[in-house]
């Protein structure tokens, strides 16, 4: 049996990129009975403005509140070195007292790369999260990491403090394509990042929401891991 829970999910721009507006908002939240707030990963550049980081304010989130689930939609895991974002979730993880769950892409806004001297070129961006992804789902299961990749080179270490939670937080994958959906299926949820372009309306029929859920269950099925809890997160 489905069980639906709603959060408020921000774009940290604008007025939401000062993260104080944004905890006094979670404050709100909670008290009206919202089950989670939720926030992207963006540095603001494509729209000419500043960004909250996704991490620190989810912090500061976790020190004013008690129940919100503290999600993040996503980590450009092709932009972040993935240690950091171990270093970054573990933390997150135990200050809420294990109420993160860690949402992961490749990240899509062009600005954010360009800017750097870093290729948005998706074949290259989506190896770049692959392995990220690798070296992320290892470290926070706390295994010693042996990872040697095209982009990546992580051996012999392990990176802490564990995660309250166990073997390590949910991870929830964002993406719409069918590779992208495939890629999904082997994690702990689906973010359907499903927003039309005025970034308020969503951009999915309920036919074509069906159509990439049946790409999931087919790729679980083939997996054997149909029985196991799995989220569908709708922005």
């Amino acid at each position: 049996m489905s069980h639906q829970r709603y959060a408020i999910d921000i774009a940290p721009l604008g007025a939401l990129a000062d993260p104080r507006a944004i905890v006094r908002l979670a404050r709100a939240a909670e008290d009206a009975g919202w089950d989670g707030l939720s926030i992207w990963d963006s540095l603001g550049l494509s729209t000419g403005g500043g960004a909250a980081d996704p991490f620190v304010t989810l912090g500061a989130v976790a020190a004013v509140t008690e129940r919100l689930r503290l999600i993040t939609s996503v980590i450009a895991v092709a932009r972040r070195r993935p240690q950091l974002v171990v270093q970054a979730a573990t933390s997150l993880d135990l200050a809420s007292d294990g109420r993160l769950t860690l949402g992961l892409g490749a990240g899509e806004d062009v600005p954010d790369f360009e800017a750097f001297g870093e290729s948005h070129e998706r074949t290259a961006r989506i190896a770049r999260m692959d392995e990220g992804l690798a070296v992320i789902d290892a470290a926070l299961r706390g295994e010693l990491l042996a990872h040697e990749g095209d982009f990546l080179t992580a051996t012999g270490v392990t990176i802490g403090p564990r995660p309250l939670q166990r073997p390590r937080p949910p991870i929830w994958f964002g993406a719409l394509r069918p590779a992208g959906l495939r890629r999904a299926a082997r994690w702990d949820g689906w973010i359907a990042v499903a927003l039309g372009e005025d970034g308020a309306s969503i951009d999915l029929t309920p036919d074509d929401m069906a159509d990439r859920i049946a790409i999931i269950a087919q790729e679980r099925r083939g997996a054997g891991r149909v029985a196991e809890p799995y989220d569908i997160a709708v922005l």
